[in-house]
């Protein structure tokens, strides 16, 4: 059995909201595989660590840490240029970076509605259109786009973050039947519950990834190593075949629900 093409060994990849969590196992995964990194969010301070904790390994990526905003599209077109002077070129965009906080519909305030769809779904748009205008005459790309199961299926107190993910679900397809003809693999996952500080901060999860044991299949929260173990498929030619899907990952169906 070959495994090559499960590698991104080579490759460029840009992974927003990359400073912890889901975001920052994606860029150590693929930098363990040969992949350069570019380390992205809102503070330095927060991505420039785990950029020089990779370089510091013995992982054969290396990594740069750039701060981006990616509701700022000058912002995001800055990062995209960045990148492509640091390391020669752009392959794989990883659209992780999000924000949710939890409230019942009628509290929602207008500016906490905006907020959430702004960083949820137009980040994507920025990031992923811009990408593009790269890799459409440079080779084509992958992009895999971040949902959530409140974006499919809905989730109380979650309104805002599931309807900015629903559009990111509708954008992933559409986008994808357009972009196919430039090369460019479009793709989402939808995670369900991931032990991440997030969710422990926003959900009051108690749940400890390094706890948590990939050896049963009878569990409702994942660890993130999961997760970017499915980025990684997505981003490698082993998908080559998957083309605007979105994969949900969450562990068994809560039915009845």
């Amino acid at each position: 059995m070959t495994v090559e093409q499960f590698s991104v060994d080579g490759q460029t990849a840009i992974v927003t909201g990359s400073s912890s969590g889901i975001g920052k196992m994606i860029v150590e995964r693929f930098a363990d595989d040969g992949a350069n990194v570019v380390v992205t969010s809102r503070e330095m301070e927060n991505v420039q660590p785990v950029a020089d904790a990779i370089n510091e390994s013995d992982r054969p990526g290396e990594a740069i840490a750039i701060e981006c905003d990616v509701t700022d599209r000058d912002a995001v077109q800055d990062l995209i240029d960045e990148t492509v002077a640091e390391f020669g070129g752009l392959d794989i965009l990883i659209n992780n970076a999000g924000a949710s906080f939890q409230a019942p519909p009628s509290e929602i305030s207008e500016n906490g509605w905006k907020t959430i769809v702004d960083i949820n779904l137009h980040g994507t748009f920025h990031c992923s259109q811009l990408a593009v205008e790269y890799m459409r005459d440079n080779g084509g790309g992958r992009i895999v786009n971040f949902a959530s199961v409140a974006g499919t299926r809905g989730s109380k107190t979650m309104s805002h973050y599931g309807a900015a993910k629903a559009g990111v679900v509708n954008f992933t397809t559409s986008a994808a039947a357009d972009w196919a003809e430039d090369g460019i693999w479009v793709n989402c996952i939808a995670p369900g519950l991931v032990a991440t500080e997030g969710v422990r901060t926003q959900m009051g999860v108690e749940d400890d990834a390094a706890e948590i044991a990939r050896t049963t299949p009878d569990r409702t929260i994942g660890k993130p190593e999961e997760v970017a173990d499915l980025a990684q498929f997505l981003a490698s030619p082993a998908s080559s075949y998957m083309v605007g899907e979105t994969i949900e990952i969450k562990g068994i169906p809560r039915l009845g629900e």
